[in-house]
């Protein structure tokens, strides 16, 4: 018997032992992505512009990096806060965690290189090793083109500088054990020809990153069909939005024409729509579509023509549910 227990005691200890191996590893060995980059990028006017086009139309970085007006229809920018960060994601809205976006002004940015942005964009690794939850979706930006991080960054470093600190994201556990093993080396990949429209359209959608809202997602997974909405989103005045389903279903945008696709893009550059008040109770979004209204006619198109060819999926979200007892059931109208 007691050799019997002495050999229970062997396997539990190796096991012990085990186990504080891989987590000792996980915490003090990961990420490994590599050091920065050893760049520097030249801020030329025509760089600036893209990296502008793309900050504030594609990859809207500065949807969650600057001040937004919720008392407003999709929360429009607040003017000269662009890139002030603060905007908070924390457990009220199901993360496993409090994340604050930086301010990524040269007030804060100011002491990184070239290359440790870089690195932060596409890996997820901040300038001091720590690990980046993928709020901000660096597993989609490591697969863009170089050249357009290289214009992201030229564009910020442009920014006026803004006075503002934010504390540090914090993740729960085990999420802090997790988020380590998130970050990668970045799989940069060329630009398509925008003649290869559906090509184009796949990387703008990456870039975009519109496949992470509108999967629905449950205990950080993705569940259901890729693009087929459903995922859900705690306002802070008790309502809850859907993401909308967008694949080329009869319920998702199956009956939209290219031209009604762009329409309901481009009619967000109206400035009374940018201006319109929401009052209590009524529907409200957090997609940024004041910001995606700007994007290029073309690059719209090519968005819808690549969302043609995806899986369709049969799915209707409840876009707005209200505070109120009675939920209000709207569903994507064209």
């Amino acid at each position: 018997m007691n050799k019997i227990l002495r050999i229970v005691l062997y396997v539990v200890g190796g096991i012990v032992v085990a186990v504080a191996c891989l987590l000792g590893y996980v915490r003090f060995g990961l990420p490994q992505v590599g050091p920065p980059p050893s760049i520097t990028i030249e801020r030329t006017a025509e760089r600036i512009q893209r990296g502008k086009y793309l900050a504030h139309h594609v990859m809207v970085c500065v949807d969650c990096h600057s001040q937004r007006d919720w008392t407003k229809f999709s929360g429009p920018l607040v003017a000269g806060t662009e890139g002030r960060g603060g905007e908070v994601f924390d457990q009220k809205v199901g993360l496993p965690g409090r994340y604050i976006a930086p301010n990524i002004t040269p007030y804060h940015l100011s002491a990184w290189t070239d290359g440790e942005i870089f690195r932060a964009i596409t890996s997820g690794v901040g300038k001091d090793g720590r690990p980046l939850f993928p709020i901000m979706p660096h597993p989609n930006f490591g697969q863009l083109d170089e050249n357009d991080i290289h214009a992201v960054i030229a564009y910020v470093r442009s920014l006026q500088p803004i006075e503002h600190r934010t504390e540090d994201s914090q993740s729960d556990f085990p999420m802090s054990l997790i988020i380590r093993t998130i970050p990668q080396k970045a799989q940069s990949q060329p630009i398509p020809s925008e003649q290869n429209t559906v090509a184009y359209g796949k990387y703008l959608v990456t870039a975009a990153s519109c496949s992470d809202c509108h999967t629905n997602y449950i205990d950080g997974s993705p569940v259901g069909d890729p693009f087929a909405g459903g995922r859900e989103f705690p306002m802070p005045d008790g309502s809850l939005i859907q993401s909308a389903n967008i694949t080329p279903h009869a319920t998702g945008i199956g009956g939209w024409t290219q031209e009604e696709f762009v329409r309901r893009f481009t009619a967000y550059a109206d400035s009374a729509q940018q201006s319109r008040i929401v009052q209590k109770g009524e529907f409200q979004t957090i997609m940024p579509w004041t910001m995606y209204a700007g994007m290029r006619k073309e690059d719209l198109q090519a968005i819808y023509a690549y969302l043609r060819t995806i899986k369709p999926a049969e799915n209707r979200p409840k876009l707005y549910t209200s505070a109120a007892s009675k939920p209000t059931a709207l569903y994507l109208k064209k």
